[in-house]
């Protein structure tokens, strides 16, 4: 049982906000990312979408491909409407030798314009709870028969952004979806992430760590900011910059074997990418060893 360290490249360039980090190339992110000691990194919009170049992009850097954020449609089509757009980016996955895929609901999602409010985010009627979740495992049912484990990454701004909305989800669905854990999102959704790594601990199978500026996310909050407006302002750091009790979330999750990945947005010309890198592998390292969990190239 062990754990591999890597990093998304939304420190270097946001994929929601494309002006943060527009400007960097993907080789300066996959250099630093190598040097800051990832071992792998999940995609981002700047890298190739064929495996022969996504291949010759990574190897230089000896990166692994984690995994890649996929945005569904469930609460429109069907579990089989949405295998078929989500083909090509599983086949991806699969030729990269990635086991994991972070699958998130994005129907009427908001977390993606700067200018709506949280407050405006979606929220599923408790009706339609039961065939979403029946949609969503066939899903997961479907890409587990190939391999790749589904995770389902909770969002600000999204359906599934609270600690309620988690709950529900779990239990509407059937033992292929799996639970990607994002400290950060469910910190500012209101969650506690030890608590959620206690409960669903069976279900997890892949970690995304940021930390959380109590100060920023508390103005967030009293302002009815946009997540954007959130991410420009600060409100995401790496672990050990901010608020969450890492020790205690890793201890919730004695037993863990895969990825955790270092995913904390900010605006690249306040934060410099390397240098929270850095700081935030090295404390991730840090909180990891202290809870027991191995970490291996």
């Amino acid at each position: 049982m062990s754990v591999r360290i890597g990093v998304n490249p939304i420190g270097w360039s946001n994929d929601d906000l494309r002006e943060l980090g527009g400007g960097t190339p993907l080789e300066v992110c996959l250099r630093e990312a190598m040097e800051a000691g990832f071992a792998g990194v999940e995609l981002g919009h700047k890298f190739p979408r064929e495996a022969g170049a996504l291949r010759a992009a990574l190897a230089p850097f000896g990166l692994a491909c984690v995994s890649g954020w996929y945005s569904s449609a469930l609460l429109e089509r069907d579990a089989a409407a949405e295998l078929a757009a989500l083909r090509g980016h599983l086949d991806l996955l699969k030729a990269m030798g990635s086991d994991v895929l972070v699958f998130a609901e994005t129907s009427n999602a908001i977390h993606g314009d700067r200018h709506r409010p949280l407050s405006a985010r979606p929220v599923l009627p408790p009706e339609r709870w039961a065939e979403f979740g029946r949609r969503l495992t066939a899903v997961a049912e479907a890409t587990a028969r190939e391999g790749v484990t589904l995770v389902y990454h909770h969002h600000m701004g999204t359906v599934v952004q609270s600690e309620t909305d988690i709950d529900a989800l779990m239990a509407h669905t059937g033992e292929a979806v799996h639970l990607l854990l994002d400290t950060g999102h469910a910190t500012w959704g209101g969650a506690d992430p030890a608590r959620l790594a206690a409960r669903y601990r069976g279900r997890i199978a892949h970690v995304h760590a940021k930390d959380v500026r109590r100060a920023v996310m508390e103005r967030a909050d009293a302002g009815d900011w946009s997540f954007l407006h959130g991410v420009v302002e600060g409100v995401f750091t790496v672990p050990g910059d901010g608020m969450i009790d890492y020790a205690s979330v890793f201890g919730a999750l004695a037993g863990y074997s895969g990825w955790v990945v270092q995913e904390a947005e900010q605006d690249p010309a306040k934060a410099n990418p390397l240098t929270y890198a850095k700081l935030g592998r090295a404390n991730l390292a840090r909180f990891l060893a202290g809870a027991g969990l191995r970490v291996t190239a």
